[in-house]
């Protein structure tokens, strides 16, 4: 399993370990829930446990592609339901990844519709 079917197949789960261990020390992430970015592990681990406890998305990778300048585009199918489980919300997302070695460094929220 590739690192990042590892990190989709931990988001599935909501193990917050495993996640925040494929990820380095200084990740720098985008808070698609609140706005902004967020910097670190700990900061990245904290927004999940807080998002899980009032909304819970779901992420389905369609197609995955490595862009020209290294980066890792995933297109993904993205359902927010609410605690009860009702549909919230359904969009196409795309996920770039900046990788350092083999964490992710960095990671970016565009709309699928833009050009690979």
């Amino acid at each position: 399993m590739d690192p990042l079917d590892r990190l989709y197949a931990s988001f599935a789960r909501r193990d917050v370990e495993a996640l925040t261990a494929a990820m380095t020390e200084d990740v720098d992430w985008p808070n698609g829930w609140e706005g902004g970015r967020l910097v670190g592990r700990a900061a990245v681990a904290d927004y999940w446990r807080r998002q899980w406890a009032q909304i819970s998305p779901s992420v389905r990778p369609v197609r995955t592609t490595t862009l020209p300048d290294g980066r890792v585009a995933v297109d993904v199918q993205l359902v927010v339901r609410s605690p009860d489980g009702a549909v919230l919300s359904r969009s196409a997302v795309r996920h770039v990844y900046t990788f350092r070695g083999e964490l992710v460094a960095r990671m970016d929220v565009e709309d699928a519709g833009a050009p690979l």
